[in-house]
């Protein structure tokens, strides 16, 4: 993961170049997922994902480094894809951690519990013991969060989005509720997984696109 952004940073200043020597297709580094995109002041880009995606957590270098200084005028959202009810735990996990602003601090623990030390956390029951254990959690509060109003109603519009997206896996990530790329659509052509500067440039072609 840390090679990724190394190679993503020292790469990231080619991107304009990248931009104007080739366009981008639709139906190879990108797919229209609806014909009218939303309407908001600001553009909305999603990044779709599950914590129990290893291609999510092998992209969170990549995804996070350009949200750091996305283009003007653009708001970034993670919003777990749920396709199933099998998913809802881990979903519910994430909107906790974000109503209680532990994401910068617990986000990439949860990925690294399930991913390095191979733990399961598909369940509810997991994932409070899980969080009853961790130091950067205060328990009584986490666990009323967890099953609270809010996330719950975070809960069906992350559903929602999933269908209405038409999110067909993860980790995949939609533009202005239009346009929907991925890692997996801007592969290096010779191998070795994504092409990083192109994946960039079609994101920020993209946010540019009507």
């Amino acid at each position: 993961m840390k090679n990724l952004l190394i190679i993503f940073v020292m790469l990231f200043s080619q991107m304009s170049l990248q931009v104007s020597a080739q366009a981008i297709t639709e139906g190879k580094e990108y797919q229209v997922i609806r014909a009218q995109g939303d309407k908001e002041d600001l553009v909305q880009v999603y990044e779709f994902f599950s914590y129990a995606c290893g291609h999510c957590y092998e992209f969170q270098p990549l995804i996070e480094s350009w949200a750091e200084s996305p283009p003007k005028g653009v708001q970034f959202n993670q919003m777990p894809a749920i396709f199933n009810e099998r998913m809802i735990p881990l979903a519910k996990l994430f909107f906790s951690l974000e109503e209680m602003q532990l994401l910068d601090s617990v986000h990439h623990q949860v990925y690294e519990a399930i991913h390095e030390k191979r733990l399961n956390l598909l369940t509810e029951k997991k994932i409070l013991n899980w969080a009853k254990k961790n130091e950067s959690i205060k328990f009584n509060q986490f666990e009323k969060v967890y099953q609270s109003f809010s996330v719950d109603s975070k809960i069906k519009k992350a559903m929602q989005l999933t269908r209405s997206y038409r999110i067909p896996g993860t980790p995949y990530v939609t533009v202005k509720g239009k346009y929907i790329t991925g890692p997996s659509m801007v592969l290096r052509p010779e191998g070795g997984g994504v092409d990083v500067v192109r994946f960039v440039a079609t994101l920020n072609t993209l946010i540019e696109k009507d």
